[in-house]
């Protein structure tokens, strides 16, 4: 890996590299049967996570993350996306956490990548009048659900999931974490 990682908000012209993050993650290292069919907002980064109030941030590498992606430019091919997370603003200050991925090889506490990203996703959080967020994942990602759960998420029934929360067919755990004031 050349230089720091930064964490940065993504948009539309990432969309390739994110589905080049998050796909193999899923199918191949977990075996989850799910297609980028499955997950249109993967195409649509900016409408499907952006406007709606959430927003989508990646862990960058590179040689000058910090400089890389200047409005109105194209992405450098010298940045990497090691790790992505992304906020579904979904009403009743409510959001859900999306996407969260870290390729395996950056993944732990020498780097803090998801930390770092979960963090970040908080913090939006906060300034955006979000108190509670959900998630939803699989249970065959043992390791995410210890993260979660250090971080204060506690494992719900998918029965008391708000009617308003977006279920996808491959989740079967479900989480909360109330924010406060």
């Amino acid at each position: 890996m050349e230089g720091p990682v930064l964490i940065r908000a993504l948009d539309n012209t990432y969309c390739q590299r994110i589905i080049d993050l998050i796909l193999p993650i899923q199918q191949i290292e977990f075996g989850v049967p799910i297609t980028i069919e499955a997950q249109p907002d993967l195409l649509d980064i900016e409408g499907s996570y952006i406007h709606p109030g959430g927003g989508f941030w990646g862990a960058m590498s590179g040689p000058n993350p910090a400089g890389a992606n200047p409005a109105g430019s194209n992405p450098s091919h010298d940045d990497s996306i090691l790790g992505s997370i992304a906020l579904m603003s979904v009403g009743h200050n409510a959001g859900v956490i999306r996407k969260m991925f870290v390729r395996k090889e950056f993944r732990g506490k020498h780097l803090s990548i998801a930390q770092r990203l979960l963090d970040t996703l908080i913090t939006h959080c906060r300034s955006h009048g979000i108190h509670d967020i959900y998630l939803g994942t699989v249970d065959q990602m043992k390791a995410a659900h210890r993260f979660y759960e250090r971080n204060g998420f506690r494992a719900i029934e998918m029965e008391t999931l708000p009617s308003y929360f977006p279920r996808m067919k491959t989740d079967n755990l479900f989480y909360h974490l109330h924010l406060g004031l």
